[in-house]
């Protein structure tokens, strides 16, 4: 894994960091058109996810500030829409709160494990996760401009869905990582 400093993709991970910050700027607001650009703001910053991960393997410029940067960048991103969400009272605070304590409970375990010199690499599960709970905020954030009866099902069945693997893949990260610090 190369150290050089900042690459494109790394670029890319913190345009994520700025698009999840303007996007808390806008979701909120109670205007048509700052829904629509919240919603903009989060399905291109969920696509730079996808695209700043290809970008850096295919091109072989995967940094140790990337691979750093990329989770923070996610969490923010889900963690923020999750928190706008709540604050709107869209989605239900012990969702939120679960996933958030799923999320210290991971970060907090592979901060032990990087003490010991263990890496505990991303997942299949978490990544699963992190692609479901865009996709079921999208469908809610749409569905915030469009209310329609099938989106809040479809809304909610994604939302819960999202939730059961952010416990499956906690708990299969925490599981792997103290087998590994053992």
């Amino acid at each position: 894994m190369s150290r050089a400093a900042i690459t494109g993709p790394t670029y890319l991970t913190l345009l994520r960091m700025l698009l999840s910050v303007a996007f808390v700027a806008f979701a909120p607001l109670p205007d048509l058109w700052a829904k629509i650009t919240a919603l903009v703001i989060f399905i291109i910053a969920s696509i730079t996810d996808k695209i700043d991960g290809i970008w850096a393997r295919k091109s072989k410029k995967v940094t140790d500030l990337g691979a750093f940067l990329d989770p923070l960048a996610d969490k923010m991103l889900v963690n923020l829409a999750f928190l706008v969400l709540v604050y709107m009272n869209i989605v239900p605070l012990w969702v939120f709160a679960t996933i958030l304590v799923r999320d210290f409970a991971v970060d907090g375990m592979r901060m032990m494990a990087a003490r010991q010199n263990i890496t505990i690499a991303a997942s299949f599960y978490g990544k699963l996760k992190t692609t479901v709970q865009m996709i079921a905020l999208i469908i809610i954030l749409f569905n915030n401009i469009v209310n329609l009866e099938f989106l809040g099902i479809l809304g909610n069945i994604a939302l819960y869905l999202a939730l059961a693997l952010t416990v499956f893949s906690g708990m299969d990260y925490l599981i792997k990582g103290f087998k590994k610090q053992n």
